[in-house]
């Protein structure tokens, strides 16, 4: 009985450690205590995907089961803030809408295509989801560029650009 209370006990203490949130310096930690070689690297920015936190929390569980493997954003943006675009080889902390870190990815491609020639492939890597995916990215993305550009005076188009990224998930493994 004793041996079974121990036993309950620990297996209690590790489920709810995994429950436990995690901030973007220990998820660092965690990675550069495996690869150390990064280990005087700067921490990457940490962020969360999308503007609201339902999408938020949503698309951070996709990366971190490894089913979204791209991201996408208005071209127009990085040059109205003269921003570089990302590069191949940027890693970013990914966060649920709280800030808790879920996932370290890497950008592996960065191409920039008119909304109206994005390709089902892509598509199915930005929604993490092959289920009509072209479609659902189109419907979700028009609707996302159109209330994001309205509020600065202007409309989405067929020809507008999209910075398309493609990344892998480094951490966890």
């Amino acid at each position: 009985m004793k041996y079974l209370s121990l036993l309950l006990f620990m297996l209690f203490i590790n489920c709810k450690s995994e429950d436990t949130p995690k901030t973007p310096e220990a998820l660092w930690q965690d990675y550069i205590a495996t690869y150390p070689e990064h280990s005087t690297d700067v921490i990457p920015d940490a962020d969360f995907f999308h503007n609201n936190e339902a999408d938020a929390n949503r698309l951070g569980q996709l990366i971190l089961a490894g089913k979204k493997r791209a991201g996408s954003s208005l071209y127009s943006l990085y040059r109205k803030y003269e921003m570089d675009l990302p590069q191949p080889g940027k890693m970013q902390i990914v966060t649920d809408f709280d800030g808790n870190a879920l996932a370290l990815i890497e950008t592996i491609e960065i191409d920039t295509v008119p909304f109206n020639q994005i390709s089902a492939a892509y598509a199915a890597k930005d929604m993490g989801t092959e289920d009509e995916a072209l479609k659902k990215w189109k419907k979700a993305h028009w609707d996302f560029f159109e209330s994001f550009l309205s509020e600065m005076g202007d409309k989405p188009s067929g020809d507008m650009l999209i910075v398309c990224e493609q990344f892998k998930k480094v951490w966890p493994e």
